[in-house]
């Protein structure tokens, strides 16, 4: 385990290849499941792209340590850099896609303007985009795209939880009526994507919409908060991503918003990102699709085989349970189900492929006793997907900030019912304009 570590701090990120020393190459590679990891690890965006690698690489070195993998068959991985930047995404992905034995089992950009950059190239080259809970919100719609998965819960879905949970916060949806909501987002794919959502909810609820930009990374406001002392809002919906969340936190406490009228959406809800805001996060709340601590079983796996052992990925052992961290280990869990799947499928004890990890992304059953079963209970919610849903859940969990730490202050929560039909609708009539412009004949699901 040591060695491993060792040769893992020599060869640094963009590329850092893993493995099985015991072994010939080819033997080796008769064993192995390659997942190619693609983060960033510098620039401003460096707190989440290195937690949720970190907790996706550690997940993958505990059925490593542990189980001896999948039914024998051992992770392997590269890690590629990709500086949160679309054309190096692009390029990581093609590093990676044709690796042996089998070539990438899937891909996970981990930015929304990578998944766009990807998902022709990768539908073509048969390898799954895996965009859990960011990037394109109507490839939900798996009869149109095939090979991408935005999974547990898409954008959409959580921009419509987020309009639920300050309907009730206020006493009843009827109260958003003549309300003042402001969106305030990064001027990015990522930040544009809950727009169509808030904008069709504004139109059912009645409330009163404006949406104000931020050029990335966010740290200069000062015009935003002007036009939004202006508009007066009764919510402020923030959908942030690394350095703008505690700046977005200190202008409002300047401009006397209470922090407790701030809605986060997943990207606005880890700690590295709004400790730096100090007092003036006090009693925020974020929405996320998985819960901090370092209590769930599997964490304590993975302290236990992994960290304990003189391995994991982290240099700062405080950061596991964090949010990020955890987002990654449901990104790991996520990657080694559909592989789980896939051999039961297509042969147990043998690697499979991009196609064959496809079938089992489709197929995931990520109910409460599988949760239970991989010390996950509470850590996600239970996902279920098929040909045509390929979100799986639509859930989250609301966390307020309170004394330093995130409290979980909801269950998992879905859009109202009228809400998520609407969402599904949306889904359905954006792929279906995707499909006629790309000439796709969408797939009658189940297939024939």
């Amino acid at each position: 385990m040591q060695l491993r570590k060792t040769l893992r701090l020599i060869v640094a990120p963009p590329v850092a290849l893993l493995a099985l020393a015991h072994a010939s190459p080819g033997e080796a590679q008769a064993s192995e499941q390659f997942v190619p990891v693609n983060s960033y690890w510098v620039g401003p965006y460096a707190a989440s792209g290195s937690g949720i690698a970190a907790g996706m690489l550690d997940y993958l070195r505990l059925l490593n340590e542990r189980d001896g993998g999948i039914h024998g068959v051992r992770f392997t991985w590269s890690k590629c850099d990709t500086r949160y930047d679309s054309a190096r995404g692009v390029e990581c992905y093609e590093r990676a896609r044709a690796h042996p034995p089998t070539g990438a089992t899937l891909i996970h950009p981990l930015t929304t303007a990578i998944t766009y950059s990807l998902i022709d190239r990768a539908s073509a080259d048969r390898v799954p985009i895996v965009s859990i809970g960011y990037g394109r919100t109507d490839a939900a719609d798996g009869r149109v795209f095939p090979y991408v998965f935005p999974l547990v819960t898409t954008v959409w879905d959580q921009a419509a939880a987020i309009v639920r949970y300050a309907g009730e916060r206020m006493g009843g949806m009827e109260n958003l009526r003549g309300k003042r909501v402001v969106l305030l987002y990064e001027d990015s794919a990522y930040g544009k994507e809950p727009i169509p959502t808030l904008t069709e909810l504004a139109s059912r609820y009645g409330y009163a919409l404006s949406t104000v930009a931020v050029d990335a990374p966010g740290r200069e406001q000062n015009e935003q908060w002007r036009r939004i002392r202006k508009i007066r809002p009764d919510w402020i919906i923030l959908w942030s991503w690394g350095k703008m969340t505690p700046s977005a936190l200190t202008y409002a406490a300047r401009a006397g918003f209470p922090p407790s009228r701030i809605l986060g959406g997943w990207g606005s809800g880890a700690e590295e990102d709004v400790a730096p805001a100090g007092r003036a996060a006090e009693g925020y709340v974020a929405a996320g699709f998985n819960a901090p601590g370092g209590e769930f079983p599997v964490i304590r796996e993975i302290r236990r085989f992994v960290y304990g052992e003189g391995g994991g990925e982290l240099d700062d052992a405080s950061r596991i349970g964090s949010v990020y961290y955890n987002r990654g280990v449901v990104f790991g869990i996520v990657t080694a189900e559909a592989v789980r799947l896939a051999q039961e499928r297509y042969g147990v004890g043998k690697p499979v492929t991009g196609e064959q990890v496809r079938w089992g992304l489709e197929h995931l059953r990520l109910d409460a006793p599988r949760l239970a079963a991989l010390g996950a209970s509470g850590l996600m919610p239970p996902v279920e997907t098929s040909c045509a849903d390929h979100e799986g859940s639509g859930l989250v969990r609301f966390m307020r900030w309170e004394s330093g730490r995130w409290s979980v202050v909801t269950g998992w929560m879905a859009p109202l019912p009228e809400d998520r039909a609407a969402v599904r609708r949306m889904v359905v009539e954006s792929a279906s304009a995707y499909a006629k412009g790309k000439g796709i004949t969408p797939r009658k699901c189940p297939p024939e």
